[in-house]
């Protein structure tokens, strides 16, 4: 085999190929390991054995996990099957007995034919025997048939079962040794017979009612049905065994509901313990009499499966489902948790009954879930309606401190948050830690899911606080759309943003970490070791998710802004082609400075800006990321402006050289504030290269060399730079005659003078 091959192999192993396909191999009768092995190994490099070994793994994994989903699958058919053998193992050892009787008592009847025939010719015979009977010289198997009988009678009345057993075993070995030697008389064969098996009768029915007795319990119990057992009738004495506990549970149940504990934790906790003592004992009883017999063991599952149904009906009826409807996760959570702890004591005798309670409880507890997660939902838009959008401390939450200080620091460990968020994040933090215990009912994804989908709810509640819902709140106003009250300021804005990128980032992840495994131990088992492995990369595909409803909200505010930035209120917009076509008309060579809207675009960010310094401490990179994606979302929007660009190539002005310079002036001004800035991004700035290109190919179209009339890249960045520093009022220029609190203060004086003439050489 060659190592292309193996390969090959390999990669096969990791193929989508069912459970079926994979083990065909290993179901050939022909089926050699070592030449499996070898025809595998041959040529395979240390990485590609453990490959295989790893893969070998767990197809043994999914092999057993198959064969046992398929034994459950079958299970009840197989117990019952099994209750039929045993059944009929009854019936046959029965009819063989009523055989056996059939026999004694045609042979009876054919000795009495026999005897009445010969009776007149044997009159003095028999007298004989009579006088031989009033002399008591009967036999000694006789004389013990007549005691015998007489005990019976008396051991049944006075209901001494053991000596009663060993005397019906001393009958029938004398009606077995009888029937080998004829030491007994046909007639007194019958008579012996026919007593053992009355006697036998009446003593399984005094078994039978001993063991259904309240309070037959204990050894006593053990030792009837061990009777019964011993008499063949092992079946009916196994089931009336369960019977007698399933009884006993039944007859104190209404104690529990009278008492005072009838609901909540306490009534849990007894009932609980009933239920599964009662079990316990029933298998303990059951493996003293019968042992590990499969048929008896296979009822005794079946009779604990049952039982358990029943315990977690009433357990729902009169606790789960009235705080699975409330909300009351916390209640069933721990409830449950009780249960499971007395379900995991019987697993040391073999029943592992904790599957049943998960399956049942689990439509409850997702009930629960689904409420809480409701009312979560519910509050955080009730409270949004009134949220000022101001950050603040969450409250303090009833807890003192000794002193001013402890309290300035606890605030300062503390994440700031507007009102509503602060509430969301507190309610998502009790629910989580709630649902923190349920780890065993495999529902701590839908935890998670379910806080995903009331954060998006929260994150959708935040976009509509922007402004440019406001439009869209009204025309929903009375349809029963959520009120949301709108974010006015740009720092109420960004609070907005602070709220979901706060929450997003570490609040929530750090809160669903109570639904993670411990840290890993040394003596840690290595299925805990592979369930926490297997659920790091969940965990970060719901970061993502958490992140995504994130980058929504950031996205309509960078849209929100771009809009109010280029068009005005009456749809007319404020980056057009005309600002660079009309240029060219002039007579007189404009002062050049960076045009209007990317003048509002510099300080809008340098306001975003120094909001974000203070709101965003400890996470500047989402405060650069967003101060990008506004930067690009205006510049895209020139860029793929198609109306803008048909202007400038085709239209009936097309761009001239001030223009362009004007424009190449605007796209180096967005480069040099962004730069400055740190969020220039890689993106944007190949996207303003595209426009320079563009612009410059439209001016060279009209047959004008763009490169004759453009000024040196010095001349652009020198300008640019004094429009900052005049924006940002930090200019100091000696001789400069300006307004420096006009953003359109233009540059006119001597100091600049030559940077402008130098841009129409």
């Amino acid at each position: 085999m060659s190592r292309t091959s193996s390969i090959g192999d390999s990669a096969e192993l990791d193929g989508n190929l069912t459970l079926s396909d994979r083990l065909k191999v290993f179901k050939n009768s022909h089926f050699d390991p070592n030449a499996f092995v070898t025809s595998k190994c041959q040529t395979m490099n240390e990485k590609e054995i453990r490959h295989l070994c790893s893969y070998l793994v767990d197809l043994k994994r999914a092999s057993a996990e198959e064969m046992r989903k398929s034994v459950y699958a079958n299970y009840a058919a197989f117990i019952r099957t099994s209750r039929e053998i045993s059944d009929l193992e009854g019936q046959l050892i029965s009819m063989r007995n009523f055989l056996s009787t059939q026999a004694a008592l045609v042979h009876g009847l054919s000795e009495h034919a026999r005897i009445d025939s010969l009776w007149a010719a044997s009159e003095d015979s028999i007298a004989d025997d009579l006088s031989n009977f009033d002399d008591g010289e009967l036999s000694e198997s006789e004389d013990w048939l007549i005691e015998l009988l007489d005990t019976f009678e008396v051991l049944l009345a006075e209901r001494r079962v053991d000596e009663a057993m060993q005397a019906l075993e001393k009958g029938e070995g004398l009606a077995n040794e009888s029937r080998k030697k004829h030491s007994l008389s046909p007639t007194a064969l019958i008579t012996l017979e026919t007593a053992i098996r009355d006697q036998r009768q009446k003593l399984a029915y005094q078994l039978a009612d001993t063991i259904s007795q309240p309070s037959t319990r204990g050894q006593e119990l053990r030792s009837a049905v061990l009777a019964l057992k011993n008499l063949g009738d092992a079946p009916r004495a196994h089931t009336l065994l369960l019977n007698s506990h399933h009884q006993k549970l039944k007859s104190s149940l209404p104690s529990l509901r009278s008492s005072n504990n009838s609901c909540g934790r306490s009534y849990t906790i007894a009932l609980s313990q009933v239920v599964f003592s009662t079990i316990a004992q029933a298998a303990s009883d059951s493996l003293a009499v019968y042992g590990e017999e499969p048929a008896y063991t296979s009822e005794l599952v079946t009779w604990a499966v049952k039982e358990t149904e029943a315990f977690a009906f009433l357990l729902k009826r009169h606790v789960l489902a009235s705080s699975a409807a409330s909300g009351g996760l916390r209640v069933a959570a721990e409830c449950i948790h009780i249960c499971l702890g007395h379900c995991s004591l019987l697993e040391a005798r073999g029943l592992s009954l904790a599957t049943v309670l998960l399956r049942l409880f689990k439509p409850v507890i997702e009930q629960a879930l689904n409420a809480n997660l409701k009312k979560i939902e519910e509050i955080s838009a009730a409270l949004a309606a009134a949220d000022d959008w101001l950050l603040t401390y969450p409250p303090a939450g009833g807890r003192s401190f000794s002193s001013s200080a402890s309290l300035g620091s606890a605030m300062a460990s503390q994440p700031k948050l507007s009102s509503s968020a602060n509430r969301f994040n507190s309610m998502i933090q009790d629910f989580l830690e709630d649902a923190g215990p349920l780890e065993s009912l495999q529902l701590d994804g839908s935890s998670l899911g379910g806080v995903l989908q009331v954060f998006s709810s929260y994150v959708h509640l935040l976009m509509r606080a922007l402004p440019s819902s406001a439009e869209t709140e009204e025309s929903l106003e009375g349809s029963g759309s959520k009120i949301v009250r709108i974010a006015e300021t740009e720092s109420q804005q960004l609070a907005l943003l602070a709220n979901a990128s706060l929450l997003a980032d570490e609040l929530l992840p750090y809160a669903a970490m109570k639904l993670l495994p411990l840290p890993p131990r040394m003596d840690e088992q290595p299925k805990r070791s592979s369930e926490r492995q297997s659920r790091l990369p969940e965990q970060r595909e719901w970061k993502k998710k958490l992140q995504r409803s994130v980058d929504r909200l950031r996205d309509s505010f960078c849209r929100q802004h771009a809009l109010d930035l280029i068009f005005t209120e009456d749809g007319d917009t404020h980056l057009n082609a005309y600002i660079y076509t009309s240029l060219d008309d002039n007579v007189e060579e404009p002062e050049w400075f960076p045009s209007l809207i990317f003048q509002e675009l510099f300080m809008t960010l340098t306001r975003m800006a120094s909001i974000a310094t203070d709101m965003f401490i400890g996470r500047e990179r989402f405060a650069t990321i967003l101060l990008m994606r506004l930067t690009e979302t205006v510049i895209l929007w020139l860029s793929d402006d198609q109306t803008f660009w048909e202007e400038i190539e085709e239209g009936p002005k097309p761009l001239g050289p001030l223009g362009l310079q004007q424009l190449y002036l605007d796209m180096e001004f967005v480069l040099l504030f962004s730069s400055q800035g740190r969020y220039l991004s890689r993106n944007l700035h190949q996207v303003i290269k595209n426009i320079i290109a563009r612009a410059i190919d439209a001016v060279a179209a009209t047959g004008v060399d763009p490169y004759s009339t453009l000024p040196e890249d010095d001349w652009f960045a020198e300008v640019a730079q004094i429009a900052i520093k005049m924006l940002t009022g930090k200019a100091n220029f000696g001789n400069v005659e300006r307004d420096v609190t006009s953003p359109t203060a233009s540059v006119s004086a001597k100091s600049v003078s030559s940077i402008v003439s130098h841009g129409s050489n």
